[in-house]
């Protein structure tokens, strides 16, 4: 089964890859690997949240971090296909690198870096398992709770 066919088994549709906020371009290959710049979870070109991930009054809560950081793994993969020239040209996952704005009591990183980590198993099947680091920051770009790049193989 193709990756297209796939996200559409899974009703997931690639959004357009988000301009980037700064002096970067969103994906950028290197042989048969294409590289991602950090994706935020921009839906429909907004973030759904702002704010500290972590669990008490005015904080993103943790299950929806998880969300935001497979938001992210979708805007990913949309950005590694605009460089290779579509979607079905990606093979596999190598890495993940996943950035959670965590409260300093938060600290179940990887538990929401997990929601990236599962929408590409999803996508990829057995391609899809990877290399992660999960980190906790202060902060991150426009203040999002969630961060994630992603390093790809291509179809060269």
């Amino acid at each position: 089964m193709t990756v297209s066919q796939r996200l559409a088994e899974l009703g997931l549709e690639l959004p357009e890859v988000v301009a980037p906020l700064a002096a970067y371009v969103p994906a950028k290959t290197s042989g048969s690997l294409v590289f991602t710049a950090g994706q935020l979870p921009f839906v429909a070109g907004a973030l759904p949240a702002t704010g500290k991930v972590g669990d008490g009054h005015g904080l993103v809560p943790a299950s929806d971090a998880k969300g935001y950081a497979r938001q992210c793994a979708l805007n990913a993969i949309a950005a590694a296909a605009a460089a290779v020239g579509g979607v079905d040209r990606l093979t596999g996952v190598v890495k993940v690198v996943g950035f959670v704005a965590a409260d300093p009591a938060f600290t179940a990183i990887p538990g929401v870096i997990n929601g990236a980590s599962e929408l590409l198993g999803e996508v990829f099947g057995d391609a899809g398992a990877h290399a992660r680091s999960a980190v906790g920051v202060a902060t991150l770009p426009i203040d999002s709770p969630v961060e994630v790049e992603v390093i790809f193989e291509f179809s060269v």
